[in-house]
């Protein structure tokens, strides 16, 4: 496994590195084949240290976050929740990966598999808009995401970000 270290705003310390890099090898035991993890430290606020963790393998990407007073604390949180995702989809990773790169070795009794369930269907007409007007539309509805039709005939998705921004995604 290969774990590449970038930092935001902030230097990490050669200890810091090295104990995320410990927590971060355990991950290594679900991995048979080639897997890059890529490790984002960032000093948020004051005193808000988050890291982010993005596993590739084989098409797969695992990813996980957490924000805490401490890099160290997060980095074992953030190993916790990649855990936890490898877990909860163990039945979907076992049939993508037939050949057994990928390797399951923790108890059964663990794993809970989550069904999932359409309760309820919504048909939209998609109208053609600028962007501008969308959000004003999105704002006006209260909603956290909303579809519109660009004026080139894109289909777009406008979202509220967590920090108070716009999102934009766009189709080809």
């Amino acid at each position: 496994m290969q774990i590449n270290f970038s930092a935001r705003k902030c230097n990490i310390r050669e200890e810091t590195k090295a104990y995320a890099e410990k927590r971060f090898r355990k991950l290594e035991k679900f991995f048979k084949g080639n897997c890059t993890l890529n490790v984002v430290f960032t000093l948020e606020r004051e005193n808000e240290c988050r890291v982010e963790a993005t596993a590739l393998y084989g098409g797969l990407i695992f990813r996980g976050q957490e924000t805490t007073r401490d890099f160290k604390e997060s980095a074992d949180k953030v190993t916790d929740i990649l855990i936890r995702q490898i877990r909860k989809h163990k039945t979907k990773l076992e049939k993508r990966f037939r050949d057994s790169e990928f390797v399951f070795d923790f108890p059964q009794e663990d794993i809970r598999e989550d069904t999932y369930e359409i309760i309820r269907t919504k048909n939209i007409s998609v109208k053609p808009m600028e962007t501008e007007e969308a959000i004003l539309q999105m704002n006006m509805l209260g909603h956290d995401f909303y579809v519109f039709r660009e004026t080139d005939n894109k289909v777009c998705v406008l979202y509220r970000r967590k920090d108070g921004n716009y999102g934009l995604i766009e189709t080809d």
